[in-house]
């Protein structure tokens, strides 16, 4: 199964990585496919109901080593040495072998397919132990060689006697810039000032950046320097033999050790989906071979706290579903989430619901959602949809789901209905379970007439006119328009008309006759018979806009707000637009519109009698009287 780009599954993919510890996992999460049999998604669905159950009970699994595991072993692979910290981190990864087959041996009631996946991890005490005697501290130990720790000795004594050699110039301080000896070139040098180089017999290493330091190897420790430089190369050559041992004790367990790796970055992927679940509140969500949607109170897992819980059945009485309702009122979303929720759970995710939510298993999820233009192709919006729309009437099926928003729109209206009429009736013969979003009264009916389709609408608050982005199943969802239309003051005969227009068609096309006027008059010379109250919407002819009015001023002027913004015009060049009480319910508190919400606190303050408040109030009077003061 293919997940369209629309669900934004990519988003959930990312959040779920970036839970996984080793870059092995997050390269193989990503190229992850969801389930390909109903068998594996129930399968996964286990392991995350699992991963979850254990983290539930305060059980961590101890992935010690495996960050960069991936990275050590391919240079393993291609002949190199490890670093003595890349040792112990391969050594960690080892050694945790045995402890997480343990965690799991007493979690086994928990969490028995987990279990069964760490019995498959061997047991690499042994190389683990070797690496942890021998590497301490990060560096190669001494005692891990018998000629390590000789040459090492050897190294010492070379040290202490160049030591002894440097401590006789010490004495003469005053020919050095400082008193003690600088490693120049892998040799002991003295930092002589530039004037009294010839004071010391010796070899110059180097100079200052201003000359004004010279770096001096004594005569007297240049055989030593010697004997220490080819001491410390047979050092190394020990250390390697050491590093060489131990990587090839390794290398020698590759195949077995691969194997142990990728039972790990199983677990690894599973953990990191039940950490991400538990993140969102998800809980399991059934995967079946009936073709049933069922959604119990989801909530979509990108929308955080803000997303409205969704509930809906598909597939058991009704096979389609046509949803109704305003612009912005939630339709996509509802979509976007039936997509996104299957998706997730063929991957053994799970999001937030009620705990009764299932999804059938899909061999397609097909969606048709926002603008399909492209330019490149020379496709208009219409044009892009009708070919992503004929892709998904070709593939089709039982065992799909397919889901379409606004389909039709973009054309004609009449001929766009009767299009998308013929593409459900194609889709819904293909036995595919659809679900579609439409504003067109046709489709509404032609959902309400057949049996097999079921009518749905987002939730719409007609007091506020806001949508409540709630599904209400078995219902239709008006556009609204005629309410809308009736609250902005237009007149009630016309509403009516339009309602009439709508239903029978019948419309009015006799000529009127206009007698020529003889007296043109300026409107905004009419005086205004109209007393106008708090509230009122008012037409500004001075500012040719919309407003809302305040109150009366002396010599015939009035206060207004346009766009939260106070004017004082003449009253006669207003023109009444609604009544206040057309526009507010009962009770409203009208002063609510004329100041921002900060000021609207302030004065509540004021009223209940704040400390704080009043402490602002006396603030400001201070800061006014200040000002007269200084006037």
């Amino acid at each position: 199964m293919k997940i369209p780009q629309a669900t934004e599954f990519e988003q959930i993919k990312e959040q779920v990585s970036k839970k996984i510890i080793s870059d092995y996992g997050k390269a193989r999460f990503a190229n992850e496919k969801p389930a390909a049999t109903i068998h594996s998604a129930q399968k996964r669905v286990s392991e995350t109901t699992e991963a979850m159950a254990l983290l539930d009970a305060g059980r961590q699994v101890p992935f010690m080593g495996l960050q960069h595991v991936l990275h050590h072993t391919k240079k393993i692979e291609k002949g190199f040495v490890l670093e003595p910290q890349e040792l112990i981190e391969y050594g960690d990864f080892l050694r945790s072998f045995r402890i997480i087959r343990q965690l799991f041996e007493k979690n086994q009631s928990i969490a028995p397919r987990l279990h069964h996946y760490a019995q498959g991890l061997a047991d690499f005490s042994e190389i683990a132990e070797m690496i942890f005697q021998k590497i301490r501290n990060g560096q190669v130990d001494s005692n891990a060689s018998r000629e390590l720790r000789k040459i090492r000795g050897i190294i010492e004594k070379y040290e202490a006697d160049l030591k002894k050699v440097f401590a006789k110039f010490f004495k003469e301080s005053r020919y050095l810039q400082e008193n003690r000896v600088i490693k120049k070139n892998d040799r002991y040098t003295l930092p002589v000032r530039a004037e009294f180089q010839q004071q010391i017999k010796g070899t110059i290493i180097e100079r200052s950046n201003k000359r004004a330091t010279v770096f001096i190897e004594p005569e007297a420790a240049a055989r030593l320097n010697d004997r220490l430089i080819l001491a410390q190369a047979e050092e190394t050559a020990a250390q390697y033999q050491v590093l060489s041992e131990l990587t090839g004790a390794i290398a020698e367990q590759m195949n077995a050790v691969f194997a142990c790796l990728d039972i790990l970055v199983v677990l690894d992927i599973i953990f990191a989906r039940g950490k991400y679940c538990r993140e969102i509140n998800g809980q399991p969500i059934a995967i079946t071979e009936e073709e049933v949607l069922l959604l119990d109170q989801v909530r979509h897992p990108l929308l955080g706290t803000d997303a409205v819980p969704l509930s809906l059945k598909l597939g058991e009485e009704n096979r389609c579903m046509v949803i109704t309702g305003p612009n912005a009122g939630g339709k996509t979303v509802v979509l976007k989430t039936v997509g996104l929720v299957c998706a997730m759970a063929h991957y053994g995710l799970f999001p937030a619901h009620n705990g009764n939510s299932s999804v059938p298993f899909l061999k397609s999820l097909w969606m048709d959602i926002g603008d399909q233009q492209s330019l490149e192709n020379s496709l208009s919006t219409f044009s892009g949809h009708m070919s992503n729309i004929a892709q998904i009437m070709t593939n089709a099926s039982r065992n799909s789901i397919v889901l379409l928003d606004e389909i039709g729109s973009g054309t004609e209206p009449n001929e766009g209905a009767a299009l998308a009429i013929a593409i459900m009736e194609s889709i819904y013969r293909s036995g595919a379970l659809m679900i579609a979003t439409t504003h067109y009264g046709e489709i509404k009916q032609f959902a309400l007439d057949h049996q097999d389709f079921e009518t749905a609408a987002m939730a719409f608050d007609a007091k506020t006119l806001t949508p409540k982005y709630r599904l209400l199943t078995n219902a239709v969802g008006e556009s609204n328009a005629f309410w809308i239309a009736e609250k902005m003051a237009i007149p009630a005969e016309v509403v009516q008309t339009a309602k009439d227009y709508l239903k029978n068609k019948s419309y009015s096309f006799e000529k009127q006759p206009f007698e020529t006027s003889r007296k043109r008059t300026d409107p905004q010379e009419t005086k205004s018979e109209h007393i106008f109250q708090k509230g009122d919407q008012v037409f500004s002819a001075e500012h040719e806009k919309r407003g809302v009015f305040y109150e009366y001023l002396e010599q015939g002027q009035a206060k207004i707000y346009i766009e939260k913004q106070c004017f004082v015009v003449a009253a006669r060049r207003l023109q009444l637009l609604t009544k206040r009480e057309a526009l507010y319910p009962a009770g409203y508190d009208l002063d609510q519109l004329f100041s921002d919400f900060a000021q609207r606190k302030f004065t509540r303050d004021i009223e209940r009698g704040s400390k704080k408040a009043q402490k602002q109030l006396r603030k400001a009077a201070q800061e006014r009287q200040a000002k007269r003061s200084l006037d």
